[in-house]
């Protein structure tokens, strides 16, 4: 039994800045993280042993004269208010992808403001996500926010819509939406115009991913619960792999799935944007330690 970590997995450039930045600034002392800073359990809990404690929306607008990472995810122009009023420092770790998605949706929302066109901004994303909410506040909370394709009822479709994406969301769902939003238009009889702002790290992730769990014969998948993203490349997994296995940690493996990876020639170990290198490598360890 061989045992491989794709070498594809792992954090994404805007998690991997956020981390870093955490790591650089606690060493000048007390910080607060606004959120969890990864969907991701065990980094949380490593960076609290560090000194990052986490707050939310509640303990932000109580706090004063502090220091607030905000994480890659974003937030909505009303936290930067917050923090202005209550003088604390904001060391601001948003990706510059979901910023520059930020400020696409902000001039869209501008110039059809105070125009009466009924036009809709839809956000292809998950109701109630950090990056997603970060979305809605460019709008005034105006924003349609949609699931799936079974949300689209939520639309106008004799009004105008301009529809975004989470940019951790899949590409095809985005372009099986957009197809939908084209057949649904009355002979184009009004606006539709769509922007694919889907990360191209997230994007070009699951061609790779297919290929290494399609060359495994067992593949665990190392994400966190809370991880929008990890449930979506997760399942990209098992379309082309159909044992694949969700685990959180090497606390989650089981006596069954021991076995089952050594009655195997190849393992492999993946994980996603929110998943440390170093959960993988004690996944790894686990599975080869077993029996010794």
């Amino acid at each position: 039994m061989t045992v491989t970590i794709d070498e594809n997995s792992g954090f994404c450039f805007g998690v991997t800045t956020a981390i870093e930045t955490a790591e650089r600034e606690l060493k000048k002392g007390s910080l607060y993280c606004l959120g969890d800073i990864v969907h991701n359990g065990q980094e949380v809990e490593r960076l609290d042993k560090l000194g990052l404690e986490t707050i939310d929306y509640d303990d932000l607008r109580t706090l004063r004269n502090a220091r607030v990472l905000l994480r890659a995810h974003g937030e909505p122009p009303s936290t930067y208010h917050i923090a202005k009023q209550n003088g604390i420092e904001i060391i601001d770790a948003s990706c510059p992808v979901v910023l520059h998605l930020q400020k696409r949706i902000r001039d869209t929302y501008q110039s059809l403001h105070g125009k009466n066109t009924g036009a809709q901004i839809v956000i292809f994303g998950k109701k109630g996500h950090a990056e997603v909410i970060g979305l809605e506040g460019q709008t005034n909370n105006t924003a349609i926010v949609i699931e799936s394709i079974n949300d689209l009822d939520k639309l106008d479709f004799s009004k105008p819509i301009y529809l975004f994406s989470q940019t951790t969301k899949s590409v095809e769902e985005f372009e099986a939406i957009v197809e939908e939003i084209k057949r649904r238009k009355a002979k184009g009889e009004s606006l539709f115009e769509y922007h694919n702002t889907i990360c191209r790290n997230v994007a070009n992730r699951v061609k790779r991913l297919q290929e290494f769990a399609s060359s495994n014969d067992v593949v665990i998948f190392v994400g966190g619960q809370k991880s929008s993203n990890a449930k979506v490349l997760y399942h990209h997994c098992l379309e082309v792999n159909s044992c694949t296995l969700f685990v959180s940690s090497e606390a989650d493996i089981t006596q069954d799935i021991l076995e089952r990876c050594h009655r195997v020639e190849r393992v492999g170990i993946c994980g996603a944007t929110s998943t440390p290198k170093w959960l993988m490598e004690n996944v790894k360890k686990h599975i080869e330690n077993y029996g010794i």
